[in-house]
């Protein structure tokens, strides 16, 4: 192993090989805290041709490699094991905004960017970057793609995969392969740009990417609707989708006990209704005519609805500062969840017109399986996407309650199954879902999936045991 460290300080610098505890410690602990590994270094390379160095002498020295951007991930995906037989590549420093075009409607981007560096970016171009999620202002664009990220504007602009034109990826031999070309058609084969987003790392190492852009909507309006059912937020979702077409780029459905937490825990937050409401569900629209254009109709829309009986109450936000406090209800959710306690979190897709069953049959499940537990249920309506969360009872010990995870996840995922959904919707498999998945993949599912890992990384040194 000292062979190998050394080899790395002569390929990256010394400066940039990390073996003392004070300085890998925050690369081996898990977003959550649930979890930290162990490793022989932590790696910073500076740019794809060091990555592809450090690649070499792992292949050479057979050591593990576990790709890192932001460490936001809540699946394990980017922290070592606790054999510390591995080592970290850190991609932060790969941190460049290599081009952007603005006629091309495209940007090339180093993969440590911060999602949020790169929206700011393509803003200062008269351009969108439209990947929005909670943690934009630590993630990294290389974990948003290892992760196939969604977010807030999928309805409208689609998940991760569908805003990245090319890729330049570092194999496992330590090869460099671009498509970095910015071409929305190229028939000449397999698209191995596919292959690695989505993989977790665990086939390469993506270290640069060309992201579409799209032009900057002359308005946002956002609205905040109550009502009772998730049956009714549905029929909503049809309402909205039918008058407003691609201009609504939001649709967040979110629990009374949800906004409860949030207000609970974030006092200076307020419902902007006299009442409590069992739902409620948080719409965009992005409108390139103007915001007279868009507030008519979002009217019509929430004049609709309550003629149809679907909502009992709406507010449209009037100015910047409120829509930020409509939207900063949904995103303070996951972050009032960790102030209350420990839970238990899934991230589940199911058939959009599945959802209020879906919901309805498995709370039923879930408080059989855990008696006074509380469902923290919301998430991205739009595109069949929940955060279908748990936590414990009231006085029930934090310790106690994750004593049960797996009872309850066997519970939700099954369920999940039976609704024809997926166990994991944006948040990858990682080390917590690997051995799970093969309870709900079939086997010819797994047995091309495994095929794939082996011909690209025979000697399963790419963030081994992770996914597969």
């Amino acid at each position: 192993m000292n062979q190998f460290l050394q080899a790395c300080r002569a390929a990256i610098g010394a400066a940039h090989v990390l073996t003392e505890t004070h300085d890998t410690a925050g690369y081996l602990t898990d977003q959550r805290g649930r979890f930290t590994g162990r490793a022989v270094a932590v790696l910073r390379p500076a740019d794809s041709a060091e990555v592809a160095a450090i690649v070499k002498l792992c292949d050479r020295h057979r050591v593990p490699l576990v790709p890192q951007g932001g460490n936001t991930g809540l699946v394990l995906g980017s922290v070592p094991d606790r054999q510390g037989n591995a080592a970290v590549l850190s991609l932060k420093r790969l941190n460049r905004v290599r081009a952007v075009d603005p006629v091309n409607n495209t940007m090339t981007v180093e993969a440590g960017c911060i999602l949020q560096h790169i929206q700011q970016e393509a803003a200062a171009a008269g351009r969108l970057f439209p990947l929005s999620l909670a943690a934009e202002g630590s993630c990294t664009i290389g974990g948003n793609l290892s992760t196939n990220a969604g977010g807030t504007g999928v309805l409208r602009y689609g998940n991760t995969r569908e805003l990245c034109l090319g890729l330049e990826v570092v194999t496992a031999q330590g090869e460099v392969m671009s498509s970095l070309r910015g071409l929305r058609k190229d028939n000449t084969g397999y698209d191995l740009r596919d292959l690695f987003i989505g993989a977790e790392g665990t086939l390469g190492v993506i270290t640069a990417a060309v992201l579409k852009l799209f032009p900057q909507p002359r308005a946002q309006v956002t609205a905040l609707a109550a009502l009772k059912t998730p049956a009714q937020a549905l029929q909503l979702l049809n309402l909205a989708q039918s008058r407003c077409g691609p201009a609504l780029t939001g649709f967040e459905l979110m629990s009374d006990f949800c906004l409860q937490l949030v207000c609970k825990h974030f006092p200076d937050q307020r419902l902007p209704f006299a009442q409590r409401h069992a739902q409620y569900v948080l719409l965009e629209l992005s409108d390139s005519e103007s915001e007279e254009h868009a507030r008519a109709m979002f009217e019509e829309v929430i004049g609709n609805a309550l003629e149809q009986q679907l909502i009992d109450d709406a507010v449209i936000a009037s100015s910047i500062a409120q829509s930020k406090a409509l939207w900063q209800l949904r995103e303070n959710i996951s972050m009032a969840q960790a102030h209350e306690g420990k839970n238990i979190k899934h991230d589940i897709s199911v058939p959009i017109s599945r959802i209020a069953e879906f919901i309805e049959a498995t709370d039923t499940l879930v408080q059989q399986a855990s008696p006074a537990c509380r469902m923290v249920t919301f998430g991205h309506l739009g595109d069949g996407n929940l955060h279908y969360n748990v936590s414990p009872p009231l006085g029930m010990a934090d310790t106690d309650f994750i004593g049960q995870q797996h009872a309850i996840n066997l519970v939700v995922h099954d369920s999940v199954d039976r609704f024809g959904g997926s166990i994991s919707a944006e948040h990858g498999l990682g080390a917590l879902k690997r051995d799970e998945i093969t309870r709900y993949k079939s086997p010819v599912e797994l047995k091309l999936m495994r095929t794939i890992k082996t011909a690209l990384d025979p000697h399963n040194l790419m963030n081994p045991g992770k996914v597969i």
